[in-house]
């Protein structure tokens, strides 16, 4: 979910980090291609690559705006479907040494269909999600000193098609530390802080949905391509053999339920490799 349905990362990430970042020249585009997609911490295309890219507006006022997409598993949370599209607005200003950033990020993914997935899922609304496309509304507001950016998203929606879930909160801390020679150090920490939810393991133990996850990478800029490895964790509950929340099935039907072949632990640790550019 992407998070990314659970499981829409748009640090969105991990993706061309947080589809909502907006680079200072007036019209950006960016392009890359990453061994996996990692939406707050989750694995959003099974281990598959993904290709993602989008554009970003930033006006002399501060407003900027944006889309950004990726291709994902349908068994991440999007039943038959297989792109996101996110698309964003907001307001940056300088406040001293300090930048603020409020806006509104969509999460969209086109060709997903539930026929009231998720039903009997979060054990405190078992009504089930209404039919129609997966989607995740948010808002966030930011706030960047140096280079430590503290960031809250809230969700406006049930949080990607989980009934019961709006509300739904993302705490997310960032770093970053130029190395020299075109070497950049990145650290991230995230919160995801699930609204009104319980989900039973096989086990008879219940979830409340809640993990952090974690990121630490180094890029290279070569000339304007910028390659790049990370190592992504998180302690979402995963365990397949326990049938708890956050084990993906490689695809998912329109009932909710996943019909893939394999299946895997979204949360478990992985390395990620990326190739990016922006025009």
């Amino acid at each position: 979910m992407s998070g990314g349905a659970a499981q829409a990362a748009s640090e969105a990430p991990e993706a061309l980090e947080s589809p909502e970042s907006v680079a200072p020249a007036p019209l950006v585009a960016n392009l890359g291609l990453f061994s996996s997609y990692r939406f707050r911490g989750l694995d959003q295309s099974f281990g598959r690559p993904a290709v993602q890219g989008g554009f970003d507006y930033t006006h002399p006022s501060g407003l900027y705006a944006g889309n950004w997409n990726s291709n994902v598993s349908s068994g991440a949370g999007y039943p038959e479907g297989s792109l996101e599209m996110d698309f964003y607005a907001g307001y940056r200003h300088q406040l001293g040494d300090v930048g603020l950033d409020v806006g509104a990020l969509y999460y969209a993914y086109p060709g997903s269909r539930l026929d009231h997935a998720y039903a009997g899922v979060n054990r405190r609304h078992p009504g089930g999600a209404s039919s129609g496309n997966v989607d995740n509304g948010e808002v966030y507001v930011a706030a960047t000193w140096n280079a430590i950016t503290l960031k809250y998203s809230h969700a406006v929606t049930d949080y990607f098609a989980m009934p019961g879930t709006r509300g739904t909160g993302y705490l997310d801390l960032s770093a970053s530390r130029d190395l020299g020679d075109g070497y950049s150090l990145g650290l991230h920490v995230g919160r995801l802080l699930m609204r009104d939810f319980a989900y039973l393991n096989a086990d008879g133990s219940t979830y409340d949905g809640r993990y952090t996850d974690w990121r630490i990478g180094i890029t290279r800029d070569m000339s304007g391509w910028v390659l790049g490895v990370a190592y992504v964790g998180t302690t979402a509950q995963g365990r397949c053999a326990n049938g708890e929340f956050y084990c993906f099935s490689s695809s998912m039907a329109s009932d909710g339920t996943g019909n893939g072949s394999r299946s895997r632990d979204a949360g478990r640790g992985t390395a990620v490799l990326s190739l990016s550019r922006s025009f």
